[in-house]
């Protein structure tokens, strides 16, 4: 793509990597194959190409975002397909993230809509917060029929719609500790926390913990770390999210410091892909651009851990697991057979879900922030999952957890939490009906 940008706007860096990017399209349409609102809404600008022409005559013209940018770049679930599909290898995902700073930064968005981005970026990120809005979800959930009648009010309605009816107690998992190997030790990592996982879902680092030091593994926990910085970064929040990046670096860094590490891993593919990308966010940060990049190079998925350990091969279980392959995971940060071979090694008989490169809807607050879409996808994903007629379905990402969980009523759990059973863990309690292994 051709590009008409001046030396002075070149001499921003953030815009000269822009320029680079937009440089490598070269209009081929291969995206909106596999692009998951251009498949639902049949509309060139809300394709990956057709934002990257938004993006490429905003930035070249130096002007604000409009409302027509900002409408089309809000639909974009960052699920990173395109760049799957992409021949050209176009680096949407920094292309995007730029233009959600510039919009950030240059637009002002109705009061309802910043009024919800602002009531999101100051409780999720926060356990404690967000734990306490859940519950005070219960009272508001009757009136979410209402909300959903006045549009700018739907994403409220979305909140109630997806608060769980129960909010598990916080786990003593979450707690900073260190955890040693039961079997002769061979390894050392540490584990995100997280902040929206522990709260609606704690047996997942659970599991993680007791599977891995069964293994032999020492796992920490770290005093001090937080949210990774995907929801306000996603939100175009730049100093918000490197201010997150920069404490959890120093904290692995400390910890790093410490004892070593092999890795650090992290049960939510959303977290794993911002964190895997903090080298990138800080590589202008003179302090802190090597220990980003260190940090970035020992992130791991848990499933992308596990599969360097060489499992033994377990019995069969006699269940059938759909997999979900979280977009995160396959398209951010492209493991796609790990996790399905963990699961075959455990026993499992494992079916992939037809059309499993589109997203699921979930993508971080998107369910929230853009309900109709978000509804379209999850009906669809549902839909070709349960095709597959499996017992229970496998994911690695808390966001799709939730999300398809709410449009079926076959179990859905995590992938380490069928792994941990099936190596002598405790079963997941939404698979009570299945006999122990």
């Amino acid at each position: 793509m051709q590009t008409n940008f001046t030396a002075e706007q070149l001499a921003d860096p953030h815009v000269a990597e822009a320029e680079q990017i937009l440089r490598k399209c070269v209009h081929c349409g291969f995206c909106t194959a596999t692009c998951p609102t251009y498949v639902t809404l049949g509309n060139e600008l809300d394709s990956p190409r057709g934002r990257i022409y938004l993006i490429k005559d905003m930035l070249e013209n130096g002007r604000p975002a409009d409302d027509q940018i900002v409408t089309h770049i809000d639909r974009c679930l960052s699920c990173l397909a395109c760049t799957t599909t992409c021949p050209s290898g176009v680096d949407y995902m920094h292309l995007v993230d730029h233009a959600r700073i510039h919009i950030e930064k240059t637009y002002k968005r109705p009061l309802a809509n910043r009024l919800t981005r602002n009531l999101l970026a100051m409780v999720l990120p926060y356990p404690g917060r967000f734990r306490f809005a859940l519950k005070l979800a219960s009272l508001g959930r009757p009136f979410a029929g209402l909300f959903d009648r006045v549009a700018p009010l739907k994403p409220l309605a979305a909140m109630l719609r997806l608060a769980p009816a129960h909010v598990p107690a916080p786990s003593a998992m979450a707690k900073p500790a260190t955890h040693a190997a039961e079997a002769s030790r061979r390894g050392r990592v540490a584990i995100l926390t997280g902040c929206a996982q522990p709260v609606l879902d704690p047996g997942i680092n659970e599991a993680t913990v007791s599977l891995l030091t069964r293994l032999g593994v020492e796992v920490v926990v770290p005093a001090g770390e937080g949210c990774c910085g995907a929801l306000v970064h996603h939100m175009g929040r730049e100093e918000q999210a490197l201010e997150s990046a920069r404490r959890n670096i120093d904290v692995w860094t400390r910890t790093l410091n410490e004892g070593g590490l092999d890795a650090i891993i992290v049960t939510t593919s959303g977290c794993g892909t911002t964190i895997k990308d903090y080298g990138h966010m800080l590589r202008l940060d003179p302090e802190y651009a090597e220990k980003a990049a260190r940090i970035s190079a020992l992130a791991k998925d848990v499933t992308e851990y596990l599969a360097t350990l060489d499992l033994p091969t377990a019995e069969p279980k006699g269940l059938t697991v759909a997999y979900h392959s979280a977009c995160s995971l396959q398209h951010g940060q492209k493991i796609t057979m790990a996790p399905k071979l963990l699961l075959k090694s455990a026993g499992f008989t494992v079916k992939d879900p037809p059309e499993g490169h589109l997203c699921c809807g979930s993508a971080g607050t998107y369910n929230i922030m853009q309900p109709d879409i978000s509804a379209r996808l999850k009906a669809r994903k549902a839909k070709n999952i349960e095709s597959t007629k499996p017992d229970v379905i496998a994911a690695g990402n808390i966001g799709c957890l939730t999300q398809i969980g709410s449009a079926t009523g076959i179990p859905v759990v995590h992938t380490v939490e069928l792994l941990d059973w099936a190596y002598g863990g405790k079963r997941p309690r939404s698979l009570d009906r299945y006999p122990a292994a």
